[in-house]
């Protein structure tokens, strides 16, 4: 039974501690999602359950966790809905070829380095019983991440949507995000599917492939054509946007997670891919649907439900457990791979595209933003049991330290007046 009178005096102590360090992590200059991250990792026990240990036993006890684990699912299903509206797929169309080449190399390079690491790992940070294949696709997956949200935030704050750097970073940027989902739902559909190399086994993980791509062409096809011809009979008609289109599309997206769920890779991507197929057009001035569903559900999202998923994801992240230089020379060469592998190959391949090494160094330190995005595929990770809680906490770590660094990095390399490359118009 629910005790109602402690779970809201946990979301009282949850938002207030992430409205305060969000707001403190805006005055010395970062995003303020990134203060609220740091927020549930201090509720957790690597801080709050250091220094006062029963306060986090009587404040968080684990019989009182099932109320706040279905809000924070709740909460990302919406937040990878408003980021597939978010998400303007005209950024994949037209860009220079500086944006392709990064976006790829900065996908490969770290999942190759990741999936490298993994067999030193594995024996010492996978679940017993995790084979090597699911946990190494795993960790070359998470190692390419990209926070599409955070990284737009960034530009915005700094000025640099309209510029090449800009413009070439958030068109990688974009392309990583799809990507990331799409291995993601492989790497889940082999961890569901392929514990064990059967024929069994590996014939449910084709039939989990085939029938997810038949959906997803559906929905990218005949749904996205639906879509569009309800929203330009809902404009003929001049019905404006309102609650219950706003409710239509919850339900929309809660239907398609159901469905890839259902299918065997994860709630999420159904949710990101509905977000994806919402019409995009502009009809008599007014902004596309996309844009309005995501103007009107993004901050509850933000401010209520997100977080509720960082305090959870501070619950399981106990730097504790990292109690031996082998676990933190691990983390060590995590970071370093995920540094290398992120920040250089996307500069490397910008610099190879034709921009100077400062530009080619500002995209690398943009594209190795993982954040909130990162959270939640780790999360997805611990949840169907392919990383350990101590792999989880290295992990959550390298995410934080990744997108921190983000913006101090830019403030050095662009210090001086934006160069002439930075000033170049979007190339189309």
């Amino acid at each position: 039974m629910i005790d109602l009178g402690h779970l809201l005096l946990q979301l009282v102590v949850i938002l207030v501690t992430a409205r305060l360090v969000g707001r403190a992590f805006r005055i010395i200059g970062q995003p303020q999602v990134i203060g609220e991250m740091a927020a549930g990792l201090a509720l957790g026990p690597s801080l709050l359950g250091f220094v006062r240990p029963e306060a986090v036993a009587w404040l968080f006890p684990p019989d009182s966790l099932a109320p706040l684990t279905a809000l924070s699912q709740l909460g990302v299903l919406l937040f990878m809905f408003v980021v597939g509206l978010r998400l303007d797929l005209q950024l994949l169309r037209g860009r220079a070829r500086a944006a392709v080449f990064t976006s790829n190399a900065s996908i490969a390079l770290p999942i190759a380095m990741g999936a490298a690491l993994a067999p030193w790992l594995h024996s010492s940070l996978a679940p017993d019983g995790v084979p090597l294949l699911p946990f190494a696709l795993f960790l070359g997956a998470a190692m390419s991440v990209t926070a599409f949200p955070v990284l737009a935030r960034i530009l915005t704050e700094r000025g640099l949507l309209g510029t090449r750097i800009g413009s070439v970073a958030i068109a990688a940027a974009a392309v990583d995000d799809v990507t990331a989902w799409c291995i993601l739902a492989a790497v889940v559909a082999v961890a569901r599917s392929a514990p064990e190399a059967t024929s069994i086994a590996w014939r449910e993980f084709l039939v989990t492939i085939v029938s997810s791509g038949t959906y997803v062409v559906l929905a990218a096809t005949a749904g996205r054509r639906l879509l569009a011809r309800l929203d330009r009979e809902l404009a003929r008609r001049g019905i404006l946007m309102s609650a219950q289109l706003v409710s239509g599309a919850i339900i929309l997206a809660l239907a398609s997670a159901w469905v890839t769920e259902r299918l065997g890779i994860h709630a999420l991507f159904g949710a990101f891919l509905a977000g994806t197929v919402m019409p995009r057009t502009s009809m008599n001035g007014a902004p596309s649907a996309a844009r309005q569903i995501a103007d009107r559900m993004e901050d509850v999202v933000g401010a209520v439900f997100l977080p509720v998923f960082f305090a959870l994801t501070g619950l399981r992240t106990s730097v504790g457990l990292l109690d031996g230089p082998g676990l933190w020379a691990a983390c060590a060469a995590i970071f370093a791979i995920a540094v290398s592998g992120k920040l250089g190959g996307s500069a490397v391949a910008a610099r190879l595209a034709g921009m100077s090494w400062r530009d080619a160094l500002s995209i690398g330190a943009l594209m190795n933003t993982r954040g909130l995005m990162e959270l939640v595929i780790l999360n997805v990770g611990l949840e169907i049991g392919v990383i350990s809680p101590a792999l989880f906490t290295m992990m959550v770590l390298m995410a934080l330290a990744t997108t921190v660094m983000t913006s101090p990095l830019l403030l050095l390399l662009l210090r001086d007046e934006p160069s002439p490359a930075a000033l170049q118009p979007n190339e189309s």
